[in-house]
């Protein structure tokens, strides 16, 4: 097998270390330095007068920290300096903007003047032609304007923060703001403080709780499931309230009565890189490197097939054509929330046309299993979630990804990255395919596990 191809190893993860290296030749202070070697390098770097671009420079004003991505002389206002943060994000959100105006206050506080305020993102139209040229890959957006308009108040915010800091803990109940715009690190803290019900409305899905809370009713256990007026609602009032699960198999096995065999349980595992990797590949592109297949028959058996590509190349060929040559034509594909599986195959058509029209057959018939789960089941330890993972503790918790080496998605992308590095020694990489593929593989059989139980009468359940 091919080892990783060289713009794979090369690619730049780190869009920072990519935008020095396009910023061309400048200082970076660098981000290892404690607190007052990097206040004294940037204060000598620009007494000297330096002609930019300054990387990682800190500022300090009363005990506001500031540390800012780009400094650029503006050659358009002598003395004057451009500010930019950088981020992997392809727009700017008004929380990054919040965070470049209190930059841009600090700095200019301490002396700097500040011509214009700029947020380095990467642009997402970009499309990778040239494997590791990048240039493209970023577009500023200028939030001047908006950035100066928000200082106007920023002295008085300071001192409103700084009452808040002196003062006694304030009284606030922990919520939504909590994770918003970024979670919090002071949430734990806070939600060990509260006298939360073990089973909160906040279980209601769809922010079906908030009306509740608004009321004062807090516990679950309080809410009537008679009078609910949403079915599903109801169905995990009274499953909470009973410790009984709800479950009605006949509903499930009318749900699934057109699923014809044979039946093809499908998964994938992909990589969304925002610095592209590979040709052809957009920023943040969903790019499959993995898929599991259970292919189930009428008679009941069950066979395994799956893909894996972690040597550096483009996974998408390879994909395509497993699929298609894997897959019968008359077969049903099963997915768990299957708007995802049928994005990636008609992607996949798309980019490889090769396997144009058997990709966009096998979309066209895929159909999911998740709808079903939720209309069909629940237990009150799922705690308001229909995930798979949720959910199979509560009905098949033998198959509990605990057990296994690779848990989620994102450590499957982690895995699947080191794996495919050239630094990556053949025993590490071993064991990393072993753990992928057992990974991909749970996800696929817990689909027809939980088919099975969600069909299978359940003993004094009326439902059946």
């Amino acid at each position: 097998m091919a080892r990783a191809t060289p713009h794979f190893e090369s690619a730049p993860f780190d869009i920072h270390e990519l935008a020095r290296e396009q910023e061309g030749t400048g200082t970076r202070l660098g981000p290892h330095q404690n607190h007052v070697t990097a206040l004294r390098r940037t204060r000598q770097i620009l007494a000297a007068g330096h002609p930019g671009p300054i990387f990682e420079a800190r500022f300090d004003h009363e005990g506001l920290v500031a540390d800012v991505d780009l400094l650029i002389r503006d050659p358009l206002a002598p003395g004057r300096w451009r500010l930019h943060a950088v981020l992997r994000t392809t727009k700017p959100k008004p929380q990054h903007v919040a965070r470049l105006a209190a930059q841009m206050w600090i700095v200019e506080q301490c002396g700097l003047p500040i011509s214009r305020a700029r947020i380095r993102h990467i642009a997402p139209d970009f499309v990778l032609d040239t494997p590791g040229e990048y240039r493209g890959l970023f577009t500023d957006t200028d939030v001047t304007a908006s950035a100066r308009a928000q200082q106007s108040d920023m002295a008085d915010l300071l001192g409103e923060a700084r009452r808040i800091v002196a003062g006694p803990e304030p009284d606030c109940p922990t919520g939504p703001h909590c994770r918003k715009p970024a979670p919090c690190p002071f949430a734990a803290h806070c939600q060990a403080l509260e006298d939360a019900p073990e089973w909160p409305v906040t279980l209601l899905p769809d922010g079906g709780g908030r009306k509740w809370a608004r009321k004062g009713v807090w516990d679950l256990l309080e809410l009537d499931a008679a009078t609910m007026a949403k079915p599903r609602e109801a169905r995990i009032v009274a499953a909470t309230q009973s410790g009984t699960p709800f479950h009605d198999a006949q509903g499930a096995r009318r749900a699934m009565g057109s699923w014809n065999c044979p039946r093809a349980w499908l998964d994938f595992e992909t990589i969304a890189a925002s610095v592209p990797l590979w040709a052809g590949t957009r920023p943040y592109q969903q790019v499959p490197f993995q898929f599991s297949l259970h292919l189930e028959q009428a008679d009941g058996t069950v066979t395994h097939h799956q893909y894996l590509c972690v040597d550096g190349s483009d996974p998408r060929p390879g994909c395509a054509e497993a699929l298609a040559r894997t897959i019968p034509p008359n077969a049903t594909i099963i997915a768990y929330n299957a708007g995802f599986e049928r994005a990636i195959l008609r992607a996949l058509a798309r980019q490889v046309p090769a396997f144009e029209a058997p990709l966009m057959a096998l979309a066209e018939r895929t159909v999911d299993l998740l709808p079903v789960t939720r209309n069909h089941w629940y237990h009150r330890d799922q705690r308001g979630s229909w995930s798979i993972k949720a959910v199979l503790p509560t009905i098949a918790p033998e198959l509990a990804y605990t057990q296994l080496a690779v848990q989620d998605g994102a450590m499957a992308q982690d895995s699947f990255l080191e794996a495919s590095s050239p630094a990556t020694s053949p025993e590490r990489r071993r064991a990393l395919e072993e753990a992928l593929r057992a990974y991909c593989t749970r996800d696929t059989w817990a689909m027809v596990v939980l088919a099975r139980r969600l069909a299978a009468p359940q003993e004094g359940n009326a439902n059946d």
